[in-house]
Order: structure tokens, then C-alpha cells, then sequence
């Protein structure tokens, strides 16, 4: 797992936004606003909302795996070292809880793969 920080996510929103204008030929010149282009292509969501949900189904399988399989003893690894002086930086931990108390879910309610599912956000493909 990875932290998308603000940086992170203002670059992946330009370049998302950067898609669209060149496929239909828009210029910023023509002051095309965003909400515009974003309801002419059919873009509903942005780019970090998925990334986010993503993290957070992947989260839920990892979490729901046996004790002894890598991925989930990689995911609950703690490192021993100390770190540098000055401001800690923002662990993914401290926003994988942030982000899933905005969508009124617990890291508990990983074991119900249903309610963690639709609480995610993640529909079922039927194709």
C-alpha cells in the first residue's frame, strides 16, 4: 500500500483532466471549464477516488487471508528503525482510517466481504 499525497494527487488530477481536452481538441485557451469537459466525455469519478477504492478492496482481501500467508505478514509489518528528526511524515495506515471513516466503515468490518464490498464502493461486474 501506498499513500497518495496531495502532490500526488494534484499531478494524476492534471494529467486526468489533460486526457480529455486533447481527445477533443479543446485548448485552455478556448476557458473550456473542467465540471464542462468532465460532463461532456462522461467522467463522473476522478482518478484518485478509484485508486482509493482500489486500495481499500485490496486492503479487505489482504486483511481477510490467512496469518501466515506473506501478503497479509508484509501488510501488518512494523519496522524497528528510528526515524529523522523534524515533523513525522503521514503514514498510509493514518489515512487508510481517515478514508475509511468518511464511508462509516471499521478496519473490523473487513470480515463481512459484503458489507466491506458495498461500503467500498465496489459493484459486481456482470459481464
Amino acid at each position: 500500500m501506498w499513500r497518495l499525497t496531495e502532490i500526488f494527487k494534484s499531478r494524476l488530477e492534471a494529467v486526468e483532466m489533460d486526457v480529455p481536452r486533447r481527445s477533443s481538441r479543446t485548448s485552455r485557451r478556448e476557458h473550456v471549464p473542467n465540471e464542462v469537459m468532465k460532463r461532456e466525455m462522461g467522467a463522473d469519478d476522478n482518478i484518485t477516488k478509484d485508486i482509493e477504492r482500489k486500495q481499500l478492496v485490496s486492503y479487505g482481501h489482504e486483511k481477510r487471508t490467512a496469518d501466515y500467508r506473506l501478503p497479509k505478514e508484509v501488510l501488518l509489518w512494523q519496522p524497528n528503525i528510528s526515524r529523522k528528526r523534524g515533523r513525522p511524515k503521514l503514514e498510509w495506515n493514518v489515512s487508510f482510517h481517515k478514508s475509511i471513516s468518511e464511508i462509516n466503515l471499521t478496519p473490523e468490518d473487513t470480515e463481512n466481504r459484503h458489507q466491506w464490498s458495498l461500503g467500498v464502493g465496489q459493484r459486481r461486474r456482470m459481464f
